[in-house]
């Protein structure tokens, strides 16, 4: 017998541990007493006075009045008028799914109530669901959804119902206070470097130090005591034993991090020296000319030959045009084809034409025949099956000129274009 009034008081001592304490609170209501699922009617709404304990951690019973403000009656007509507000009180449980003392606890919920619509008292048993949130077991915020089930069907529709609460703990437990333990013996603790740290457990008892490395110093501040730290002067890694991580080539950039840790380079290229495609010496940077050696006095570009120049002067001079107009006379074909055939055989030049007039007409016309006579050399060279992205035209008209327009060999020179062939 008293072994099972034991095991008794054993499991009632289990049970309330960690169980809500008595709460007390207030809710905003929703009901739809005419509606049923999964239709909805209209919606009243009212409040309701709560009071919640807890039975277990998982477990926990409620006692509620709920006042609805709705003129809703059903059953036989009376003389009386609805006082367009019901009466309602209930008792449930709360089964939780998960601990009480969570912070966010879900909650299945099962109990019968009883209310007064009109003159009709009619009982009812609400099933639902609901969240609960727990702040420090002081307050509560609940949220619930019920399905109640009419119990006499001739003054109460099946119906739905929902409330957003808060509550207040009642009766929290004051916490204990302990009683104060008796001061330890003191002992004297022998500490020669005055670091804090007792010489029966400093590993370096002569030297000041820190507790976290048993009394010894880490004087780079790097996080290894000074025994087992090869730099103890400059900050390091466990890695390198308290040395810095190495920088072999002296760029600046640690090994770690330098892909060419051997060669002298540049944080933008991961530690290697800027590179340099065609290998002139020109490195791709300031290059113009990246994937065809050239040299540095014409910006990594291969120097044109001076047959090939003179071969441009005499284009240009000898290009002509019909008067006014930028259509490419006769005679002018040789000097092109030779353009063209330099540009054939070596892929990489480029040819730049540039257009220019006297100051003879408006400048607006002007300026667009000087553009258009330098678009006619490109669009020739172009049907001599020169890609156009290797030419570059643009016509400037009467503002760049080379001679005195007041006079007829001044504009004449003034109308002019101007070739240039280069990488």
């Amino acid at each position: 017998m008293k072994r099972v009034l034991c095991a008794v008081l054993v499991i009632s001592v289990l049970s309330v541990q960690g169980q809500k304490p008595g709460l007390m609170g207030f809710a905003g209501d929703m009901v739809d007493y005419s509606g049923s699922l999964p239709h909805v009617g209209k919606v009243d709404p009212g409040f309701s006075i709560m009071y919640w304990k807890g039975i277990t951690r998982y477990l926990d019973y409620s006692i509620r009045y709920n006042g609805i403000f709705s003129d809703y009656a059903k059953g036989p007509s009376t003389d009386n008028s609805s006082s367009g507000y019901a009466n309602e009180f209930e008792g449930s449980l709360h089964l939780h799914l998960v601990a009480d003392e969570h912070v966010v606890s879900p909650f299945l919920s099962a109990g019968v109530g009883v209310g007064r619509y009109d003159i009709y008292w009619a009982p009812y048993t609400p099933l639902g669901a609901g969240l609960q949130f727990n702040f420090f077991n002081e307050t509560y915020v609940l949220l619930q959804a019920n399905y109640r089930i009419a119990l006499s069907g001739q003054h109460l529709d099946n119906n739905t119902f929902a409330s957003l609460g808060i509550m207040e703990a009642i009766n929290s437990p004051k916490p204990k206070t302990p009683k104060p333990l008796p001061p330890p013996p003191v002992v004297e603790v022998k500490d020669r470097d005055g670091d804090g740290v007792p010489d029966s457990l400093d590993a370096c008892p002569d030297v000041a130090g820190l507790a976290r490395f048993k009394g010894c110093p880490d004087t780079d501040g790097d996080g290894i005591p000074d025994p087992e730290d090869k730099c103890p002067n400059q900050k390091g890694t466990a890695k390198y034993n308290g040395c810095p991580i190495p920088d072999t080539d002296g760029d600046g950039i640690n090994d770690e991090e330098d892909k060419c840790p051997t060669v002298a380079g540049v944080a933008r290229y991961n530690g290697c020296p800027i590179p340099d495609r065609d290998g002139d010496g020109v490195n791709d940077e300031v290059d113009r000319c990246p994937d065809v050696p050239g040299t540095a006095a014409n910006q990594g570009c291969p120097e044109v030959k001076e047959e090939v120049r003179k071969k441009a002067e005499y284009a240009a001079q000898h290009l002509y045009f019909a008067t006014g107009s930028f259509r490419i006379l006769a005679k002018s074909f040789k000097g092109l084809n030779d353009i063209a055939v330099l540009m054939k055989g070596d892929a990489a030049l480029k040819f730049f034409v540039d257009g220019y007039t006297d100051n003879v007409g408006r400048p607006e016309k002007n300026q667009v025949l000087s553009e258009n006579r330098a678009g006619s050399v490109k669009k020739f060279l172009v049907a001599k099956g020169i890609d156009a992205s290797r030419i570059v035209s643009a016509g400037h008209g009467q503002d760049q000129p080379v001679a005195d327009n007041k006079t007829a060999a001044g504009r004449a020179k003034n109308r002019r274009v101007e070739f240039k062939l280069n990488y």
